[in-house]
């Protein structure tokens, strides 16, 4: 614990002190909850206000993934660096490295949520679940983004550098994020392409964040975000942790 502590202190300095590397986290959430909500609230929902309490939570959902892949790049970097080499020598617990790394993303996910909620706050989003509905949501995204970052962090084991995780992650991650209901509701898709978005992980857990933050969610939704989670750790951790031992 000793270890993953420092490494995600670690990572807190190295924002501290290149405060550029934080900018995905506050810049990410305003831009998209302000650009859509004025943009295009009026022309989706009749008033920018009605569409603010559909858009946040699915702001909320795009903007924690889209600030996961940072975990597979800090990681990258420190492979490039030759860091991962001299990790390995020291007489550590070894995935203490990429424990830490990933509760450092935990800090930055936090910090973007919370700009999300107080954002939409200040813009008038008003949650029925009221402030534990809120909490609730925001502690099923963070939950999630964990889960993703341990796939972040393999591939940035995996590639050779960290642009290429950041390329890779926009190819993944933008048609998963727009074919979803993050920004729009599927009923007026056309058939096939309604059910392939109402089946796309992401609209699963944008359509559980809005039902917690509404007070209406159920157990079982909730209980399915938490498993996708479980899988997703499952598969990628011990491929994350062998690909470690094995950097050059």
């Amino acid at each position: 614990m000793t270890a993953v502590l420092a490494f995600a202190h670690r990572a807190a300095i190295k924002v501290r002190r290149v405060p550029e590397q934080a900018a995905d986290a506050v810049l990410i959430p305003v831009i998209f909850t302000v650009l859509f909500t004025y943009v295009f609230g009026g022309a989706l929902a009749g008033s920018t206000h009605h569409y603010l309490q559909y858009l946040l939570p699915g702001t909320l959902v795009l903007t924690v993934l889209l600030i996961t892949v940072f975990a597979g790049a800090s990681v990258n970097a420190d492979k490039t660096q030759g860091l991962l080499d001299r990790y390995r020598s020291m007489p550590f617990w070894r995935p203490a490295l990429i424990v830490g790394t990933l509760l450092g993303e935990v800090m930055r996910c936090v910090v973007a949520t919370t700009i999300v909620i107080a954002l939409g706050l200040i813009m008038g989003f008003r949650p029925a679940g009221g402030a534990a509905g809120v909490v609730a949501a925001a502690a099923l995204v963070v939950a999630f983004s964990v889960s993703l970052g341990w796939m972040w962090t393999a591939l940035g084991l995996l590639l050779r550098t960290a642009a290429a995780v950041s390329t890779l992650s926009f190819v993944v991650q933008f048609p998963l994020v727009f074919t979803s209901n993050v920004f729009v509701d599927p009923d007026t898709m056309p058939a096939g392409l309604r059910a392939f978005v109402e089946t796309n992980p992401v609209s699963l857990l944008a359509t559980t964040v809005r039902h917690l933050m509404a007070g209406t969610a159920d157990a079982g939704e909730v209980l399915g975000v938490l498993l996708a989670a479980a899988a997703v750790t499952a598969l990628f951790a011990p491929v994350t942790l062998r690909l470690y031992e094995r950097a050059a």
